[in-house]
């Protein structure tokens, strides 16, 4: 369960996202940053029994630095404002599709798949659903995944058909997408839910399907 202080911290970097205020204010980070890895254990300890490839993780292999790679952003605010943590069987630095969780006050998120793969990935992906379209379907249109998740996220998707696909091609529009995932949004109070974790792991339970369709392309 995440508390309101967890929340009242983020809110207040989101305001003061600078060093020396990060400094004042490192034990609040550390009460909040610890809480969200105790939070992150739980969905472990539960989703490992449903998939699993995520036997070995642990919290640390999941959760992203709150410091920003500001080298070559226009951005150079130095901490990202949310905690995020991705569940794969590589944890978060392999490039495999998984599960994630997005706390960040007024944008919290879940859900799961394969965000803005490589281009070879990419490839792959769009040589699964167009091979086995009908299976592909048939996970998207399951009562589970209906039930939580509003089909897929179309963010960058092409105008146009990729190069040696056809606009007739009964899968066209899955294959025009970049990236594969599927996400639902929380308000701030349903982290606070004593409920939070078994709400989670329904959501994750409804994507593994689409989670394993994915890595079956990309392995």
């Amino acid at each position: 369960m995440i508390t309101a202080p967890t929340l009242k911290f983020l809110k207040a970097l989101k305001r003061n996202n600078n060093k020396e205020w990060f400094d004042a204010n490192r034990s609040a980070y550390e009460n909040a940053k610890n809480e969200f890895l105790i939070q992150v254990g739980e969905i472990i300890d539960q989703l490992k029994s449903i998939d699993p490839t995520l036997e070995n993780l642990t919290p640390k292999n999941c959760v992203f630095r709150i410091n920003r790679d500001v080298r070559f952003s226009s951005n150079k605010e130095p901490y990202k404002t949310n905690f995020g943590a991705s569940f794969s069987k590589g944890g978060k630095k392999i490039e495999s599709a998984g599960y994630y969780f997005h706390l960040e006050p007024g944008n919290i998120f879940l859900g799961g798949g394969c965000w803005m793969p490589e281009s070879a990935t990419l490839k792959n992906i769009r040589m699964e659903i167009d091979y086995n379209f009908d299976e592909f379907k048939s996970i998207l249109q399951n009562k589970s995944f209906k039930k939580y998740f509003d089909g897929l996220n179309d963010e960058a998707k092409l105008s146009r058909p990729p190069r040696n696909y056809d606009e007739s091609n009964p899968a066209i529009e899955f294959i025009k997408l970049k990236s594969f995932t599927a996400l639902v949004s929380m308000d701030d109070e349903d982290v606070l839910n004593k409920n939070l974790t078994s709400n989670i792991i329904n959501h994750f339970k409804a994507i593994k399907p689409f989670i394993d369709f994915l890595n079956k392309a990309i392995d």
